[in-house]
């Protein structure tokens, strides 16, 4: 029997919201672009048949018909408040201090949040069908954008299931992604149109036009992230919340994490600012929020903005310069990088010629090409990389990277990570993975050995003095001294830095292993939880995962290691070369001189590496930043100091010479 039209368009309808859901929400489309396109064809030749039978929220009706005459102004049911934000780890510090403050003796969990860099916005679903869409406007009263709204692809115009609330008021964030910008700026080329800076101002100028076929061309998207009046929701946390807004067909913000301290939140912030590569959506920092929501009735709000969450923000330095080259390198694990050579440009104060690329899968998501025109970006202290290739100006048809599938250096067939991104030289005795594994071992952060140079390692190395980490103990003044630029007193100085190396204590070794997932602060953790690598060797993976900011993956990496033959071949020899395996009490001076205060070191030191210094900054209290602002207390100058110097004499922060510095801290 033939199914009735009224019954078909509603089945089509269903069957195209689940999988809009599966696709924007879940991420786990189970349809092929072209069938999902036909089940849409299939509803608006029905619809067309059948006009009596077109509803405002079918899947087909993302484009009104007519523009409208202007933007209305609505008042916001509840306000939209601004975010309290920072710059200064030690100013999210205090923050969560007065916030434990005002819940004494309760415990608080703490959401990790990206903050989306796009256009704040309200949307209200009334009995699940979307009534209204408002921009954040000065917070009370904002403009009407509904019509504009309905074109945004993850925006439900009706919401899943049956069971949904009354009235729900999500708030979140409309965005362009860097790849759908690229598309636009080329299409702007093809019409002799001027092409788009970056997506925020896109999406602030797309979302407020009147005609809304022009929006719909624009792809924008949503993110949601907080509650606004809702009468009905069932959940009592945020991360709840989110749960409650998937079911429903709305898309929460991604990569959403709960923890039960601060810190280990503040910490995870820290390695999100290191993948901001991988997203391909533009960010200008983090928000953390209290998780439980009677908590945060409890807290409150100021005037402008709600107690219970706040936003670190890193300063952000975007230039555009052209890619000359790709080239990979090989690195301590294997990983096989590939880095982009680029024409030099002024960033952030300091000039950049290359820039990471990260992986084989970047290269081809962002379709990166020897010769193309690239945006490269810089925030915090992670190294530049580039964001997205400026497609519009690309110069006839430049060749694609061809990845190697040999390694460079050794010729053994690269194999990819399994489930993973990463492409790796599988030969542990690679030369350039032992370079690489021996500069690391030796750098200040790990066994601190004085003296022993990139290029020193290359010739240990190179003439198999050195194999592995042992062998540097058991290297003899004679064949030292005999090496190219070496004479008797480098190689007694070299010695004597080696021998020094092996009293470091057990945080600096595990930090030195190359231990996949296992960096200082790690390492760090765990020599002062365990204190000894016997008592480490001797833990589970459960009794691992089991200490704080130690999660299961770096628990297994860990263990794997200790019981592994190469791991234990290794602690086994260095032991029985006299490496000292159990936490070193330090001497080093320390003080709380610096206590709550932000520095920021630029141009070139005389005394000091960029580590040492920074180093030092922390073994006295303050707080070591990558970027100058108005929370910044001092700016150590050395030579050469570029736009930060400049800054900070534009915003009044106290600059200091190296000795200037060094009498502040005897004082």
């Amino acid at each position: 029997m033939t199914a009735k039209p009224a019954d078909e368009i509603a089945r089509l309808r269903d069957e195209i919201r689940r999988h809009d859901r599966k696709y924007y929400v879940e991420a786990a489309p189970e349809i092929s672009d072209l069938e999902y396109d036909r089940l849409v064809d299939r509803l608006k030749k029905l619809e067309t048949d059948h006009p009596e039978l077109v509803t405002a929220d079918s899947p087909t009706q993302r484009v009104g018909d007519a523009p409208v005459e202007g933007l209305s102004q609505v008042e916001h049911r509840l306000p939209m408040l601004s975010i309290e934000n920072t710059y200064s780890l030690d100013e999210l510090r205090q923050y969560a201090a007065r916030t434990e403050k005002l819940l004494p003796a309760e415990s608080i969990d703490w959401v990790v949040e990206l903050k989306i860099d796009g256009v704040a916005v309200s949307l209200l679903y009334e009995r699940g069908v979307l009534v209204r869409g408002l921009t954040r406007g000065n917070g009370r009263v904002g403009d009407d954008i509904t019509h504009n709204v309905r074109t945004v692809v993850d925006a439900p115009l009706r919401l899943s299931g049956r069971d949904v609330p009354p009235v729900l008021e999500v708030r979140g964030e409309i965005y362009m992604t860097n790849a759908d910008l690229v598309a636009l700026n080329e299409t702007q080329r093809r019409q002799g149109l001027p092409p788009f800076a970056n997506t925020r101002n896109v999406t602030a100028g797309s979302i407020r036009l009147l005609d809304p076929r022009i929006c719909a061309q624009r792809r924008l998207r949503l993110f949601c992230h907080g509650v606004g009046y809702v009468e009905g929701l069932r959940a009592t946390t945020h991360m709840e919340f989110l749960d409650e807004l998937r079911r429903y067909g709305l898309p929460p913000t991604p990569r959403v994490a709960c923890f039960h301290s601060f810190g280990a939140a503040v910490d995870h912030c820290e390695q999100m600012i290191a993948e901001l590569h991988e997203l391909d959506f533009e960010i200008d920092g983090l928000v953390l929020k209290v998780n439980r929501f009677d908590q945060r009735e409890r807290l409150g709000s100021t005037s402008k903005s709600p107690r219970w969450m706040i936003a670190y923000k890193f300063e952000k330095y975007e230039a555009t310069t052209r890619l000359r080259a790709i080239r990979v390198q090989v690195g301590k694990t294997g990983a096989i990088t590939p880095v982009a050579d680029l024409e030099p440009v002024e960033l952030a104060g300091t000039t950049v010629s290359r820039a990471s690329l990260h992986n084989a899968d970047e290269i081809e998501r962002k379709d990166v090409r020897p010769g193309d025109v690239v945006v490269v970006e810089k925030a915090g202290k992670i190294i530049p990389h580039v964001v997205r290739v400026e497609k519009h100006l690309r110069e006839g048809r430049p060749r694609k990277f061809a990845f190697p599938t040999e390694c460079p250096e050794c010729g053994r067939a690269l194999v990819r990570d399994e489930g993973g991104v990463y492409i790796r030289c599988p030969n542990p005795e690679c030369p350039a993975q032992l370079k690489e594994r021996i500069r690391f071992f030796a750098g200040r952060n790990a066994m601190d050995v004085e003296g022993l140079g990139d290029k020193l390692v290359d010739q240990l190395v190179g003439q198999k003095l050195v194999r592995g980490y042992g062998d540097l103990y058991r290297l003899g003044l004679d064949e030292l001294a005999g090496l190219e630029r070496m004479g008797k007193k480098s190689a007694q100085n070299l010695l004597a830095g080696i021998r020094a190396s092996k009293t470091r204590g057990l945080a600096r070794l595990l930090a030195a292993l190359s231990i996949r997932h296992v960096g200082t602060r790690v390492a760090s953790v765990l020599a002062g939880h365990f204190g000894s690598i016997d008592a480490l060797t001797e833990a589970t993976v459960d009794q691992l995962s089991g200490v704080n900011e130690i999660g299961p993956i770096i628990a297994q990496s860990v263990h794997d290691y200790l019981h592994g033959d190469y791991g234990r071949r290794t602690i086994d020899e260095l032991r029985g070369l006299g490496v000292v395996m159990s936490e070193a009490q330090t001497d080093e001076e320390t003080s709380d001189v610096l206590a709550g205060k932000t520095l920021v070191v630029t141009g070139t030191l005389k005394k000091y590496t960029r580590d040492e210094i920074e180093e030092l900054i922390t073994r006295h209290g303050g707080r070591a930043a990558s970027s100058v602002s108005k929370n910044t207390d001092y700016v150590v100058a050395g030579e050469k100091a570029g736009s930060k110097l400049d800054k900070a004499r534009e915003l009044g922060v106290t600059v200091l010479t190296e000795e200037q510095f060094e009498n502040l801290l005897t004082h």
